[in-house]
């Protein structure tokens, strides 16, 4: 393989969830710009269209698809629909997720918060698996990430359901890499603190330093610095590389503690 080869995604389709904005709007653009085609799943359409359209104007072709994750419907919709319009299905990124990380007082929750964190973080990107896998291994070629997270790795308090649900995305990650290959190979990206809209909303200089004390590359993340953890997993680069997540953390760990 040549080196224009490695990183070469011309002529695939990637599906990303969450692709309006943030991380997934990032993963998106530098998917496109190596050559995919982009279909964004996410459930604020004015959002995703406005990415597909921006995308479009890279040279590829790009739709956008009204997806709530937590409606088994919708992701069949959303596969269904990129199949239609795009052709196949090369590429899934599970980015769309959350949860109540940081707000999860086990006296002050019931099991139905406890629930959604799996609901939207382990079950839909699952079912979207399940979906895709079929059309990944009939064109003979398939990569899938997750967004997982630095807190399936750390402990902190009020973070059982969230952090809970994040590490059992890594270890689904590393068992469905036995069902999935040859053909299909499935990572995790697990950011660290990067500077989206709900980080910034809460940022302030005092945060951010204690955030960068632990942290040997002084800075917070950016999207696009996880969105190129993410093109390593989606292209030929790593084809002999599944089961396995990344932290993308500037070396470091960002707590408040």
């Amino acid at each position: 393989m040549n080196k224009s080869e490695l990183f070469d995604l011309t002529g695939k389709t990637a599906i990303v969830t969450g692709g309006a904005n943030g991380i997934g709007k990032a993963t998106a653009v530098i998917l496109a710009k190596h050559g995919a085609n982009i279909s964004i799943g996410d459930f604020n359409l004015e959002d995703a269209e406005k990415t597909a359209s921006e995308i479009k104007k890279l040279g590829v072709k790009a739709i956008a698809v009204s997806c709530n994750v937590l409606k088994d419907e919708e992701l069949v919709n959303l596969v269904d629909t990129t199949i239609q319009e795009l052709g196949g299905i090369h590429i899934l990124i599970n980015n769309a997720g959350g949860g109540g990380g940081g707000r999860e007082n086990p006296f002050k929750i019931s099991v139905d918060d406890i629930r959604r964190d799996f609901e939207l973080n382990v079950f839909s990107g699952w079912r979207l698996c399940q979906l895709c896998v079929p059309h990944m291994k009939k064109a003979g070629y398939g990569s899938i990430v997750f967004t997982t997270s630095m807190s399936s790795v750390n402990k902190s308090p009020n973070m059982s359901g969230y952090g809970g649900s994040k590490a059992a995305v890594n270890h689904m990650a590393a068992n469905l890499a036995h069902d999935f290959g040859p053909e299909v190979r499935i990572n995790a990206v697990g950011p660290g603190a990067t500077r989206t809209a709900a980080l910034e909303s809460v940022l302030t200089p005092e945060i951010e330093k204690q955030m960068l004390a632990n942290t040997p590359i002084k800075r917070l993340g950016r999207a696009d610095d996880i969105a190129g953890a993410m093109l390593y997993f989606a292209a030929p680069i790593s084809e002999w590389v599944s089961g396995q997540t990344i932290f993308v953390n500037g070396g470091g760990v960002q707590t408040l503690e």
